[in-house]
């Protein structure tokens, strides 16, 4: 192979090519490494660090997003709020509201990680619950969630017919890359080891366990501790609602204040395999005023902080 002059390395005018080429991509590496306008930045342990509306939920949901964003969140999972109904994805939720309410949480320079959303009719029939689970799945599609929480049933004739609705709408809610989730709630899915049996009786790929340390303490009356349980949830873990407990029945208690030992808690979730996620804080005390809530929520994001970056 034949290298002209100009070709050759030692040449002045290769050498002026090699030096305005390396410039080139260092400057382009360089802007590579700027984070977009309004992204999140990754969590060392590759957690996600968000806040649901649900602290808040005596004001409208904007109310929350502005005390998110204030103090230093880059998540935000919509729940309750004070508004045409507690619940705040509903099936009377309309698609252009849903989108609304994703780009109130993008506009303030946060990303949407999770929405929990109401029941749907599946005590009518389990046609009219896989329709109504359809369309809340289509809200949160409209509003760019890629996580849809539900909180499972409390009455037992429902369990089969409610998992057997959830499992004919994974494959839908998968073509529109959005994840489902149950969480420790009461009735059949108390537990971890609850939550297995219904995670293996849904037997789909985008369908896991949201695990809630507060509630498989308030749930179980503070009898068992969730450091005992998580075990029981390994392999199955896809977020966790960071939530408080205090004796006899309160969780609206700022995560760390509580009976709650975060530390160990996800310690042994990541042995299980939860290296990776949603992280979002559900309750907090309750404060007079938006302002207060505000600085409970700043201390919870600096609690999660020291938990992850061990």
């Amino acid at each position: 192979m034949t290298i002209h002059a100009s070709e050759h390395p030692s040449s002045p005018l290769n050498r002026r090519r090699f030096l305005h080429h390396s410039a080139a991509l260092a400057g382009t590496m360089a802007l590579a490494r700027v984070p977009r306008l309004g992204a999140a930045p990754r969590n060392p342990r590759g957690f996600q660090i968000g806040c649901y509306t649900r602290p808040w939920d005596q004001f409208d949901y904007k109310v929350a997003l502005d005390g998110m964003a204030e103090a230093g969140y880059k998540y935000a999972g919509l729940m309750t709020h004070k508004g045409k109904s507690w619940v705040i994805v509903t099936s009377d939720t309309t698609p252009d509201e849903a989108a609304a309410m994703g780009e109130e949480v993008r506009r303030r320079g946060m990303e949407l990680s999770s929405i929990y959303v109401s029941d749907f009719p599946v005590e009518k029939s389990v046609e009219a619950g896989i329709k109504g689970l359809k369309y809340l799945i289509d809200n949160c599609a409209a509003a760019r969630s890629p996580r849809v929480l539900i909180g499972g049933t409390d009455k037992e004739s429902l369990v089969e017919p409610y998992y057997k609705v959830v499992s004919e709408c994974c494959d839908y809610a998968a073509s529109q890359k959005i994840g489902i989730s149950v969480k420790p709630h009461g009735g059949s899915n108390a537990t971890s080891a609850q939550c297995r049996k219904i995670v293996e009786m849904v037997s789909k790929k985008n369908f896991g366990m949201w695990y809630d340390p507060g509630n498989i303490f308030y749930y179980s009356d503070g009898k068992i501790d969730p450091v005992d349980d998580v075990p029981d949830a390994h392999g199955l873990i896809v977020g966790m609602s960071i939530k408080d407990f205090k004796a006899p029945k309160e969780v609206m208690v700022t995560p760390g204040t509580g009976l709650v030992n975060f530390r160990e808690v996800l310690a042994r979730a990541r042995k299980g395999g939860f290296t990776r996620g949603p992280l979002l804080v559900e309750c907090l005390n309750r404060g007079d005023s938006a302002a207060e809530i505000t600085a409970e929520a700043r201390k919870a994001r600096q609690l999660l902080e020291d938990l992850t970056r061990a």
